[in-house]
């Protein structure tokens, strides 16, 4: 045995030499076997070399060798430098990969055995050879893609490429647990895989965009693939090489080369692109039509865009010799300062130094230097200003619209808790409407300016107008106590009225009427305007224009139970404690012979005590409720006639009034006419008394209600008739059957010989068209007497009886039955023979 040797150790002849074995034989020729165990695909090849040719063969080996590690060390270092530096992913990446190629290179040509002059021991070597080998295919991998992403992501290739990525990552475990020669087979079909996609993808990519960078990838990639393609080759001839100039080492360092021109190429494109974006950033900064600065922290100028100057209207260009204070006050700038040191981002307005412009300034600190953005808002500002004015103030007059006299009163009320006082003032003008008609709004909206300048004449500080009608105000009087409240408003009705308001050549006189109220604490706005409002209406009726609720005062007693009512209303037990009485209606041409009467709406409180039923009718019709009220009388009424209907064999017709809202729900018109189809055979008695300014304000309706209700025979009477200007003209539209004469012409009509006129000229109208009159009101014998010269057909007042309670009504034979006046009761037979028509005449004629 000549010797035997593995990389660790040696015995004998034979050594571990170079990438080889060397034995060392004194005599020659000589016959030798040589055994050789491999832990992969190898070949033996033996070769003679003289002694001293031998050991420069060795020594040129560990040059080249060095020469070669040291080179590409030396060049990975730079470019990891060049990284750091650049703060550039790719340098890394591309420094790994020479480092990486280098081994590679190293083991193609059998110089993986040491690294920079030291030999690696034999347990590693194995180990070390797949872990580069896996790395150097990762590392290619990536520095492909990162590349070519652009180009790949173009032809939509980056998914199989990162597919691929993430499956060489567990070739990496393999290398390190797997046997050699099971990791072997699995990295030539990784291999193969990633080279195919590779190929195809660099095919594409010079194909359709001729990318540079592509280019030179594809002749590294193609070097080195032709370089072990050529080792494979010659492994299988039995050849040392099959091309002499390409060798590992050649293509080591070509392929390196042409991958740093690839990499050289995309530096190229990307200097070219972040050069063009800075050329777009510097045009867009120079365009950008808001203003775009730096500061230094001591607030001077480092740079600032065309924009800028123009905002700040400055004469030269800013320099750095430009101080933001020379735009702005002093203390913009420290609050500025002081903000970008406490926030991440700083949003703030601010005005030029002379204070006509407004702007806005957004700003951060960054690296020691303030960065922001100059906004000019001066138009926004106004045009919000406008619209906040516009959301709380009257366009014509400039004072405060309802929504801001409501914010003015809950600002002013929050003082009441603290014992403050607190007034509220209702005005409304006299005969203003007549303006307007007569001369036109223009001359209408003229008089409205100057009625609030004179106004706001008498005002303090902190007191505020509202106009919240065509020609209503409101003025809220913060801690104003109600003596001076008084005062001012005696001055404002004279202010008002005192002296015309002149329009171009035109004059016009107005009268104000002032309702002024002592607010309490916890009243609501709608409280208070509500009986302001009241007082006013109150104030209409003055001699001198003014009426004053002080804080004990009745009418917030009323106020409150009318709040109560209409609670009750709006809850379940709406009709509780409701009821009804009667007041007859006599006939004055058979005043025995009927017994006719009007149902009255009465309440009783918990206390048992009846209260008068206008309250109850007024929260009503104010709450939306009437329609409630109205239903229950009708049903009730209809439900006693029909009851008592044997026991009420003079009774002719029942009337009953009903509230103007009512005819305008279409749920209780509706409810009228099922009710009256429960009870069509009594429904003939009952006569509906509709007021005549309610049937006139909406007149179609008013006819399609009356046209409803007489199918089932149902009588209708205009109620208050002659309190309206326009009735007369509209009475041939509506099918009535009687006319409620207006009580205000019945009550003293002795006393005013005009009212008899008007009440003969309403008889003589209804006798012409068919109809009968009711004279309400009646409170004497003598108002009687008149009322039957005059031809008048029934009477209803105290004269003749008060409301009676439903009993009573069942008892009487007539209506003259309640009489209890002497002087009336003597006067009944003449009134009866006088008669020109009797009652059965009339009730035919329906």
């Amino acid at each position: 045995l000549l010797g035997e040797a593995t990389r660790d150790h040696a015995t004998g002849a034979l050594d571990a030499v170079k990438a080889g074995f060397a034995l060392r034989m004194a005599r020659l020729p000589a016959q030798v076997v040589c055994v050789a165990d491999f832990a992969g695909p190898a070949r033996l090849s033996v070769e003679q070399w003289a002694a001293d040719e031998f050991e420069l063969s060795i020594e040129q080996y560990h040059r080249k060798s060095g020469l070669l590690d040291g080179g590409m060390i030396v060049l990975a270092l730079f470019v990891l430098l060049t990284a750091f530096i650049n703060r550039q992913r790719l340098y890394v990446l591309f420094a790994g990969w020479l480092i990486l190629n280098l081994r590679v290179g190293a083991l193609s040509a059998g110089w993986d055995i040491q690294w920079l002059g030291q030999t690696l021991p034999a347990d590693w070597l194995l180990l070390s050879r797949t872990v580069t080998i896996t790395l150097y295919g990762i590392a290619t991998l990536t520095l492909y893609q990162y590349l070519l992403r652009e180009s790949l992501d173009d032809l939509r290739y980056s998914a199989p490429m990162r597919i691929m990525q993430w499956l060489c990552m567990p070739m990496l475990v393999a290398a390190i647990v797997v046997p050699f020669r099971i990791f072997l087979p699995m990295l030539w079909v990784i291999c193969t895989c990633c080279l195919s996609l590779m190929t195809v993808g660099l095919f594409k990519i010079m194909v359709e965009s001729r990318n540079r960078v592509a280019s030179w990838f594809a002749a590294s990639f193609a070097l080195t693939f032709l370089a072990s393609l050529a080792e494979i080759v010659a492994a299988a001839l039995g050849v040392r090489e099959v091309v002499g100039v390409i060798n590992s080492v050649t293509a080591a360092l070509a392929s390196s080369l042409l991958a740093a021109l690839a990499v050289a190429e995309q530096m190229r494109l990307e200097t070219q692109k972040r050069i063009a974006a800075q050329a777009e950033l510097e045009h867009a900064y120079e365009a950008m039509p808001v203003g775009l600065f730096t500061l230094d922290l001591h607030g001077l100028f480092l740079s600032a865009n065309p924009a800028l100057c123009r905002m700040l209207a400055c004469e030269t260009p800013v320099s750095s010799r430009t101080l933001w204070q020379q735009f702005f006050d002093e203390a913009t700038w420290f609050s500025l300062r002081e903000q970008v040191h406490q926030q991440t981002h700083v949003e703030m307005e601010i005005a030029s130094r002379e204070g006509e412009r407004r702007f806005l300034v957004r700003a951060t600190l960054a690296h020691g230097r303030i960065e922001g953005v100059l906004e000019d808002i001066t138009e926004k500002t106004k045009a919000t200003e406008q619209l906040k004015f516009m959301a709380n103030n009257d366009p014509l007059t400039r004072v405060f619209n309802r929504r801001g006299i409501e914010k003015a009163f809950e600002h002013a009320a929050v003082s009441l808790a603290a014992g403050k006082p607190l007034a509220v003032a209702y005005i409304d003008l006299d005969r203003f409407k007549l303006i307007n008609d007569l001369f036109g709004h223009a001359a209408g909206d003229e008089v409205l300016k100057q009625v609030c300048e004179r106004m706001a004449m008498m005002l303090a500080g902190g007191q505020q107008i509202g106009r919240v009608g065509g020609d209503e105000f409101v003025i809220v009087m913060p801690d104003t106590a109600i003596p001076l409240a008084s005062l001012i408003c005696r001055g404002i009705v004279e202010r008002i009225g005192g002296t015309p308001y002149r329009v171009g050549d035109k004059a016009f006189h107005v009268r104000g009427s002032v309702g002024l109220i002592e607010v309490s604490d916890g009243m609501p706005m709608k409280d208070a305007i509500s009986t302001a409002d009241r007082a006013c209406r109150e104030a209409k009726e003055a001699s001198d224009g003014l009426v004053v609720y002080e804080r004990n005062a009745r009418a917030f007693h009323e106020r409150e139970a009318e709040l109560n009512l209409v609670a009750k209303l709006q809850g379940p037990h709406a009709t509780e404690g409701l009821f009804i009485e009667m007041q007859p209606i006599m006939s004055l041409k058979s005043p025995h012979e009927s017994l006719n009467f009007e149902v009255l709406l009465r309440m009783r409180g918990a206390d048992g005590k009846v209260m008068p039923a206008g309250p109850l009718i007024g929260a009503a019709e104010k709450s939306g409720r009437a329609g409630v009220i109205d239903r229950w009388v009708l049903a009730t009424t209809l439900g006693w006639i029909a009851e008592n209907a044997g026991r009420l064999p003079n009774t002719r017709f029942v009337c009953m009034n009903l509230s103007g809202a009512s005819l305008n729900d279409e749920r209780f018109v509706q409810d009228t006419l099922e009710i009256l189809a429960r009870h069509v055979h009594v429904a003939s008695r009952l006569c509906m008394e509709i007021t005549e300014s309610v049937a006139l304000h909406d007149l179609d309706n008013t006819r399609r209600f009356i046209d409803q209700v007489r199918n089932f025979g149902v009588k209708v009477a205009l109620d208050d008739f002659g309190a309206g200007y326009t009735s007369f003209s509209y009475l041939k539209e509506l099918p009535a059957d009687v006319l409620k004469i207006d009580g205000n012409f019945i009550v003293n009509i002795n006393a005013h010989p005009a009212n008899v006129a008007i009440v003969e000229a309403i008889v003589n109208l209804a006798v012409n068209l068919g109809m009968k009159t009711i004279a309400e009101w009646a409170e004497d014998a003598a108002t009687v007497q008149t009322l039957a010269e005059i031809g008048v057909d029934y009477v209803q007042g105290w004269a003749v009886a008060r409301s009676q309670a439903p009993e009573k009504i069942l008892n009487a034979a007539s209506s003259a039955s309640f009489i209890d006046d002497a002087v009336l009761l003597e006067m009944l037979p003449s009134l009866g023979n006088a008669a020109a028509l009797d009652l059965r005449g009339f009730m035919r004629s329906y």
